[in-house]
């Protein structure tokens, strides 16, 4: 169904992209990020998925904006351009939580494009890492 590859929750990330994408055609592009994720939050219960909202990570003050079905951290942002350190923020989520992928969405763009992060296994990075 998903062209044999390793997905991580295949069937769970294509209802959240659904709802992500429902959310961005209800909202439009120019959306604050707090609607976005009341919105967002309206369509998990009315699709039965349980879910916690801007939930603290550890000691740091830092908030993810949902962990759904305690597997994936979905990070909302509404901003004009998605920089490196947004995908570091969620890496970072993923490596405290220990959640194995995360999606990172900017509700600013005129076309909507979730983008999937897969948690960095960092012992094996360090692993290879070494070796050179």
């Amino acid at each position: 169904m998903y062209g044999g590859g390793n997905l991580i929750y295949p069937d769970l990330s294509y209802k959240i992209n659904g709802i992500l994408f429902t959310a961005h055609n209800e909202l439009g592009p120019y959306a604050k990020e707090k609607q976005v994720g009341d919105v967002i939050a309206r369509l998990f219960k009315e699709n039965n998925l349980s879910f916690l909202r801007e939930c603290q990570v550890g000691n740091s003050g830092n908030i993810i904006d949902f962990i759904i079905e305690n597997k994936i951290i979905l990070e909302l942002k509404s901003i004009r351009v998605l920089t490196r350190h947004d995908y570091e923020q969620v890496q970072r989520y993923l490596q405290t939580t220990q959640l194995k992928l995360g999606i990172l969405v900017n509700f600013r763009n005129q076309y909507l494009k979730p983008i999937r992060i897969v948690k960095i296994d960092t012992q094996l990075k360090n692993k290879y890492q070494s070796k050179n």
